[in-house]
């Protein structure tokens, strides 16, 4: 076969039609072999002939897309160092487009030698039991497919795992299940238009393997957070089973959730790879440039781990950086992909020891062109010290508000906090994001998230119940801020049922009444239950799947109608800030919180920890941002009654300067009302015990 010079760039393996151009970048290599597979696994082994810059590279016209390949790094090993070269391994190419296999676990994947400990140096050759890069094939037609860009106001995310939402799907065929053409499929595409969703957030699909130690249990990544191929599409997803198959299916499936005027957002995981700690096995970074890829302790052995998952890339080497920007624009440019929420973003920042907020990473994402154009969403914590930074982040990201989650989890349960952190949460976490020129749509709030309990087990469990992970209950969170409203677990009991129905409806009116994106995690809308499991990374089975057969449909029915009213009126959803005060030469403010008596909450009345109620009045015709035509945007007034405590209580309108007519639409201890009940100004109004009214003025 005949190897040309080729280019440094780009890096990976790009097909040009002709022959497809190799480039590995590796400061500490002296010298890097290219393997070829064939079919059945035979290898060949190639010198890449040139070095610039240190990217070795090679043309080979030959090869076309389709080709497995990997790399051999031959170099120093100096464990007490952080050298890890070692040529009897194959290792995957960070810049990969598409992979082929999985890892299987057999002693030969990792640098030592079990019974020598993590000094020894293993020989033995990794080829045979190593997933393969593979040359894909980089067309595709995306004729009439178009970035949405739908306005952050506007959105409302869905969280969900591509496997879980489809494979027990009874409308969806039996060989598509669980895949991305599966998600792609009619039936599901329009159940997501019908419950009025806007943006799919997808699950880490870049390529991840399943951990040995949940492997040797009968377990499996289920979550998908151990990525180690940054531009390959996961290959288990995909039921076109050819070499890169995964790729044009995943393409196929933005292009038709586009067409549904669906945005797809990825959960991104460059914080860590699959590799581990020093314990770890040896696929690609480790072998490739293990000082330089990760962040070292100052014994070179040993890993800083800001994740709990035994490393953390170093985004002070601009070679990092750059796959990470690489990586992003492909998945914009080639993949059409709409945003990203990044897990566990505060790692991303360090660049010594402490979280900085203008690092390098953020500082690239702001001047690209590409990048910091889509949706940009920070998971904004890791588990390093000074790791907890909501509030934080610059202007261009959106942030999961956990504040959100913890507030409003509480404020429904009934234990104390202030009101005036309720009324923050409620109206887009202000104390958070204005202070850095962001506006409340900054905030992504949610009450569930796929870590942790589903909204079903969130009034269902006071304890977590993880058995089924084989970790004895010790994984996951111990405070959930969770009430199983008087039963452990499923019940027959009527009033425990009632009232749980009553508080996932009071979380779910709660988030999508609020001002920010709201974000329902998959599933609860449908009464989805993981069994009181909230750490399910592992269960890959029935616990974490969707049960279509099994589905809530009144709780389905009444998320939907949410949606839709969410969707109707845009004073629930303004692009600006509540000024609390009148507005354009209105009588009345934009904004004003009242006690059950009907009077303006006073200053005192917002400290009052013990408090669990009050009223909100929402003013339609004070929306201060026009629409994209630049036309006034003007909504009815509202009256919203918030009562989390345990009895009934009577709650008095406020005056006729705030509205003489009101109807009553929602009730969340009735659900959606077919007839609406009219009531006047000063009038009093029972309000059911821990429930949520939302009343329409009536002109």
């Amino acid at each position: 076969m005949k190897v040309w010079p080729g280019q440094p760039y780009p890096l990976g393996a790009v097909f040009d039609g002709s022959g497809t151009n190799f480039s590995l970048f590796s400061e500490i290599a002296e010298r890097v072999e290219l393997c070829f597979f064939d079919d059945e696994g035979v290898e060949t082994r190639f010198d890449l002939p040139e070095v610039t810059g240190y990217c070795w590279h090679g043309y080979f016209p030959a090869v076309e897309p389709g080709q497995r390949y990997g790399y051999r790094v031959h170099g120093p090993w100096d464990p007490a160092r952080g050298h890890c070269c070692n040529s009897a391994k194959l290792l995957l190419d960070p810049y990969a487009k598409a992979i082929d296999g999985q890892v299987q676990w057999n002693e030969a994947v990792f640098p030592y030698v079990f019974n020598d400990g993590p000094e020894s140096r293993n020989d033995s050759d990794s080829a045979p039991f190593m997933p393969k890069a593979v040359v894909h094939q980089p067309h595709f037609d995306w004729s009439g497919d178009r970035r949405l860009q739908l306005p952050w106001h506007e959105t409302i995310i869905y969280e969900t795992h591509v496997k879980g939402l489809s494979v027990r799907h009874p409308e969806v065929p039996e060989e598509l299940r669980g895949t991305y053409a599966g998600l792609a499929q009619p039936a599901v595409i329009e159940y997501l238009k019908a419950l009025g969703v806007t943006a799919i957030e997808l699950m880490p699909v870049h390529f991840f393997i399943h951990d040995k130690h949940l492997v040797d249990r009968d377990l499996r990544n289920y979550w998908g957070y151990n990525s180690i191929g940054y531009l390959a599409v996961q290959n288990e997803y995909a039921a076109d089973d050819r070499s890169g198959g995964a790729v044009a299916e995943f393409k196929q499936m933005v292009k038709t959730l586009h067409q549904a005027g669906m945005e797809v957002i990825l959960d991104v995981v460059y914080n860590h790879t699959a590799e581990g700690n020093h314990l770890g096995p040896m696929l690609g970074f480790k072998g490739i440039d293990n000082s330089y890829y990760y962040r070292l302790t100052d014994d070179p052995r040993y890993y800083m781990d800001y994740t709990g998952t035994g490393n953390s890339l170093n985004m002070r080497n601009p070679h990092v950086l750059q796959l990470v920007m690489d990586s992003l624009r492909y998945w914009i440019l080639e993949m059409h992909v709409d945003g990203f929420r990044f897990d566990l973003a505060a790692t991303l920042a360090r660049e010594l020891h402490d979280v900085d907020r203008l690092s390098a990473f953020f500082d690239l994402i702001q001047q690209d062109p590409v990048i910091s154009q889509v949706k940009l969403i920070a998971e904004p914590w890791d588990v390093g010290e000074g790791g907890y930074q909501v509030g934080n982040f610059p202007p261009v990201w959106t942030e999961w508000n956990g504040k959100y989650r913890d507030c409003v989890r509480d404020f429904w349960r009934g234990e104390h906090q202030t009101l005036g952190e309720f009324a923050a949460r409620f109206t887009g976490s202000c104390d958070l994001y204005e202070n850095t020129s962001r506006l409340p749509y900054a905030s992504i709030n949610f009450v569930t998230a796929h870590d942790g309990f589903t909204l079903n087990d969130l009034v269902s469990y006071n304890e977590k119940h993880n058995e089924a992970n084989g970790e004895e209950n010790h994984d996951g969170e111990s405070h959930n801020r969770s009430w199983n409203c008087g039963a452990e677990g499923p019940t027959d009991d009527p009033g425990v049922r009632r009232l749980r129905t009553r508080q996932k409806r009071n979380f779910l009116a709660t988030l999508l009444l609020s001002q920010g994106v709201p974000m329902l995690l998959g599933g609860d809308e449908i009464g989805r239950s993981q069994q009181g499991n909230n750490n399910a990374y592992c269960q890959d089975n029935e616990i974490s799947w969707y049960d279509w057969e099994g589905v809530d449909e009144e709780l389905l029915t009444f998320c939907r109608e949410l949606i839709r009213y969410r969707t109707n009126h845009p004073v629930f959803r303004r692009r600006g800030w509540f000024q609390g005060r009148p507005i354009h030469g209105s009588e009345v403010d934009d904004i004003s919180w009242f006690t059950m008596e009907g009077e303006q909450m006073a200053e005192e009345n917002w400290d009052q920890a013990y408090a669990k109620s009050l009223g909100v009045f929402l003013n339609g015709a004070t929306i201060p941002n026009p629409n994209p035509r630049g036309e006034p945007v003007t909504d009815d007034n509202f009256y919203l009654i918030f009562n989390a405590h345990h009895e009934p209580l009577g709650f008095i309108l406020p005056g006729p300067d705030w509205g003489e007519r009101w109807l009553k639409e929602l009730d969340t201890a009735r659900g959606w009302l077919e007839e609406e009940e009219a009531l006047r100004a000063n009038e009093q109004v029972e309000v059911a015990a821990r429930s949520l009214v939302v009343l329409r003025h009536a002109p």
